[in-house]
């Protein structure tokens, strides 16, 4: 069995891990550093769906693992801000937090060589116009790279890292954490054993059960999160055109009127194509988009998820999740579900013929079905109101012919206890999604930069 020591680990090569080893080299080029990573390399992260866009069912999918993490291949938006995208303003405070999210842009613009960006500005009169529909718009400046120059700029990253001499593992699965003689020794699933003074968990949401296993081996008490679950919504981008053209990504919250529970439009693609991705063998939605001109579609998509905190004696919020998810890909024989909103509305699933004559055209190869099997009451409830809510400031939204994809998950399973370094035990330290704090890749990577400063002062 071979034995490698490090000063630093970094589990898991998303934009959080990438931070952490880039900060850690400029602090201390002395340092022995590792990134390993439970997927592949990015230039080999290939989708293997076939030509009807229907996935694979891969070990390990590549569009949520691999280097570069799950945000490799979204459209790059970063939010220069902390309105959203996570509670990173909280923990450290918002002037600390906004100067690491900068930090993170100054990084990214470095690297960014395939095209500039663009920058969109808050919007007053949007914002008014959502208050005065009782929604609230969450706005502030993101910066959009697009899903191809978002995914250079972090090939050109991980290049460098490599460069300045950080050890890049793929394919490392990482099974066993133990602490001996202030050693940590980290087994993975081929059996490789890595060594490290310090460690670094950025696992991401798929990262979950390793978080719950590590937390309970060392001790480490945690709370449950909450869990958002509901459909990913595609329809005409020009509906959404007021919205996408003055501030790129609108991020809207509703209080529903029946159970004033908190729902959330957000992830919005302009042009863009709904996705599957596979995590642990079930097949959700998702949506990406190109910033290139050519590749834009006449569809945009978003999510519509409905948050669910749950209290004792429960305290499997994302096996929760997870099972909604999977009875979606049960009634759609191993893949996502569609429905027409005007099929849903008047109780009766969709069917091959009624998608094939509606006006938008799905982007993603879905089994047609009746997405009222699979959601909760609750939560379909709060969904189809968001859309009638949604429909008043951007008319069109509650269309007969609009698409919702079933289903959409996003789960923040524990948050663990960590004192205000995000140190969980002594030279073990937590960033990123996994650490029920970010929900985004801008405060992803400002948490990898804090950490890294962290270890390094």
């Amino acid at each position: 069995m071979n034995e490698k020591i490090y000063d630093v680990v970094i589990i898991g090569g998303g934009i959080g891990g990438l931070m952490a080893a880039y900060r850690l080299h400029k602090n201390a080029p002395e340092l022995k550093i590792a990134i390993t990573e439970r997927g592949n390399t990015l230039e080999k992260r290939v989708c293997f769906a076939g030509k009807d866009k229907t996935c694979a069912h891969c070990k390990i999918c590549n569009i949520t693992s691999g280097f570069a993490g799950a945000g490799a291949f979204s459209d790059g938006k970063f939010n220069l801000g902390t309105a959203y995208g996570g509670t990173l303003g909280e923990a450290l405070g918002e002037d600390v937090a906004n100067k690491f999210i900068n930090e993170v842009d100054k990084i990214l613009t470095e690297y960014c060589t395939s095209g500039e960006p663009v920058v969109y500005k808050s919007n007053d009169a949007l914002r008014l116009k959502c208050l005065q529909n009782n929604l609230r718009l969450l706005d502030m400046n993101v910066k959009h790279l697009g899903t191809d120059n978002n995914y250079l700029t972090m090939q050109n990253l991980i290049n460098a890292i490599a460069e300045s001499g950080t050890e890049l593992y793929h394919f490392y699965d990482c099974e066993k954490v133990e602490k001996i003689d202030e050693i940590y020794h980290l087994t993975y699933e081929n059996n490789e054993v890595l060594k490290a003074k310090n460690i670094i968990i950025a696992t991401g949401r798929g990262g979950a059960n390793f978080v719950s296993r590590f937390c309970k081996d060392f001790g480490v008490k945690v709370r449950s999160n909450h869990v958002d679950i509901g459909v990913r919504v595609e329809m005409k981008d020009i509906i959404w055109r007021e919205f996408s053209s003055a501030i790129y990504e609108p991020k809207i919250l509703y209080k529903t009127k029946t159970f004033e529970d908190r729902c959330r439009m957000f992830c919005f693609n302009q042009g863009g194509l709904v996705s599957a991705e596979s995590n642990r063998g079930i097949i959700t939605a998702n949506g990406h988009s190109f910033a290139q001109a050519d590749k834009k579609t006449e569809n945009c998509n978003f999510a519509i998820l409905s948050s669910i905190r749950f209290t004792e004696p429960f305290d499997q919020p994302t096996e929760y999740a997870e099972n909604i998810s999977r009875l979606a890909n049960m009634i759609g024989n191993g893949n996502v579900l569609v429905q027409r909103f005007g099929d849903l509305i008047r109780g009766r699933r969709t069917n091959d013929h009624r998608l094939s004559q509606n006006t938008v055209t799905p982007t993603l190869k879905a089994t047609a079905g009746d997405i009222s099997l699979v959601l909760p009451h609750r939560i379909l409830t709060n969904i189809i109101e968001t859309i009638y809510a949604l429909d008043k400031v951007a008319p069109g939204t509650a269309n007969d012919d609009t698409l919702l994809y079933g289903c959409e998950s996003k789960y923040y399973s524990i948050r663990p206890q960590f004192n205000e370094n995000f140190e969980l035990t002594p030279g073990a330290y937590i960033i990123g999604d996994g650490s029920g704090i970010c929900r985004g890749l801008s405060q992803s990577g400002a948490m990898g930069i804090y950490v890294a400063d962290c270890i390094t002062k």
